[in-house]
């Protein structure tokens, strides 16, 4: 079975793709900040990425985690909270997102909660910043808020690490979008972002395509068959969704022997072996080495294992994903025609041969790396540059704001509404709530003195 990624087809694929408060605006300001959330690991590592390329670029940079700059540790509740909604109830999230999607933002609970991050923020921030990048829709709404208000007189730019976009990303304030294609770009303009860039995604260099001998190197390495057709499957960080019954699908279908990365969920990986599914990883430094080993990878997210598969030469495919946007970004990897969305288990086994041995396999490489054939001066981080020596833009449009609760009251009301809400989504989610109930409680959060949730699209800014 000839192998399409050591061709010499892939080769020139290749080739072609190779080529304070406020902070004061600071003439001659080296310094960018950027801000992501510890959710997954999508967001996190786009910002990395985003960190060492303008560094390489000469500029200063500053990293910051929303998720540190709540109060009362409400931060770590609230990944936890999500975490586990996720793997315990993920028809709750599935239903949370549509809704916030219909309305186009969130409710008063979450506005609330993020405006205790607002004054936190600022004090991060250190002189001399020049622009701030977010990589996390709750870091847009934060960084919004203050450039709608005025407190940050510095351009903000969202960079968008989904391939769909939930009217969260779209931040009232932001100044500028980047995206990495023009699926998410009109996506984002239809939610009301005003300036949106196509500049490509942020993937480290590790991820290139490989040779035939670094193929062979990598099998042996991770004690893989040496000729037997691969298919990686990736759940993400947290190893979350069907992954147990899609290893099997994937080992009953024939087509190609299971390779499951299970990240930090290890005891997921030590129930696949038992399972009889003999090459499940918990946590992979070296990605880069199995993605050449592999000859399609599996996903159910769209998140940052695609863009990588994308840029190793491989194709993708999604299959059983998980609910909210592991289903979106499906949708829009699918339009974008950069992956295969599988929707019924009876066509597995022939979207897998197309892939690996066939030209639908050729055309998925193809438009992955087609994602990387940037202009020499192109690029996510080559935009942020851009953007941060033109120096501070004109301020956005003044919205009026609502009066708020101030001091103690807000803090202390946010925290216990944090509280119940991490509460909600955790363990008990499935058996202490009716369906709507717990809905209706994490859907719409506590009042706050807050009772009229935005409902024009944009207006806020969602999720990992």
């Amino acid at each position: 079975m000839p192998y399409l990624g050591s061709s010499v087809r892939l080769r020139a694929l290749a080739t072609a793709a190779l080529r304070p408060e406020p902070v004061p605006p600071t003439a001659g300001a080296e310094r960018v900040a950027i801000v992501s959330a510890s959710i997954g690991a999508g967001h996190d590592g786009a910002a990395a990425e985003l960190d060492r390329r303008l560094a390489a670029r000469g500029l200063t940079v500053d990293r910051f985690d929303l998720l540190d700059l709540l109060p009362a540790r409400i931060g770590r509740l609230v990944r936890d909270g999500y975490h586990r909604m996720l793997v315990q109830a993920p028809w709750a999230y599935q239903r949370i997102y549509r809704s916030t999607e219909r309305a186009g933002g969130g409710g008063p609970l979450a506005r609330a909660l993020l405006r205790t991050a607002e004054q936190r923020m600022l004090g991060a921030l250190r002189p001399g910043t020049g622009a701030v990048v977010s990589t996390y829709p709750g870091a847009s709404r934060v960084l919004g808020g203050l450039r709608r208000d005025g407190r940050l007189t510095v351009p903000v730019l969202t960079y968008l690490t989904d391939f769909s976009v939930h009217p969260l990303w779209v931040a009232d304030g932001v100044d500028v979008h980047l995206a990495a294609h023009a699926v998410p770009a009109a996506q984002a303009r239809a939610a009301g972002a005003r300036d949106v860039r196509v500049c490509g995604p942020v993937v480290n260099p590790r991820f290139r395509p490989g040779t035939e001998p670094e193929r062979a190197a990598a099998r042996t390495r991770f004690g893989l068959p040496a000729n037997a057709p691969l298919a990686l499957l990736v759940a993400g960080s947290w190893g979350v969704g069907p992954v147990r019954q899609v290893a099997m699908e994937l080992r009953d279908c024939g087509a190609a022997v299971p390779v499951v990365v299970c990240g930090r969920n290890t005891a997921l990986a030590e129930r696949l072996r038992a399972d009889g599914i003999e090459h499940a990883f918990g946590w992979v430094d070296d990605m880069p080495a199995l993605l050449h080993a592999a000859d399609v990878l599996v996903q159910n997210a769209g998140g940052l294992s695609s863009l990588e598969a994308f840029a190793a030469g491989l194709p993708v495919a999604s299959y059983r994903c998980i609910p909210g946007h592991g289903l979106t970004n499906a949708a829009a990897l699918e339009e974008a025609g950069a992956a295969v969305w599988i929707r019924e288990p009876a066509r597995l086994k022939a979207a897998l041969h197309d892939l690996i041995d066939g030209p639908p396999g050729l055309r998925q490489r193809t438009a992955g790396l087609g994602l990387f054939a940037a202009e020499p001066d192109g690029g996510p981080a080559a935009e942020i540059a851009r953007v941060h020596a033109a120096g501070p833009p004109p301020p956005p449009p003044r919205t009026p704001v609502r009066r708020r609760p101030t001091g103690r009251r807000l803090v202390a009301s946010t925290a216990a509404a944090g509280a119940v809400w991490a509460s909600a989504v955790g363990t008990g989610i499935g058996t202490a709530y009716d369906g709507p109930d717990v809905l209706h409680a994490i859907g719409h959060g506590l009042d706050l003195e807050d009772p009229t949730p935005d409902r024009a699209p944009g207006t806020e800014g969602h999720h990992s």
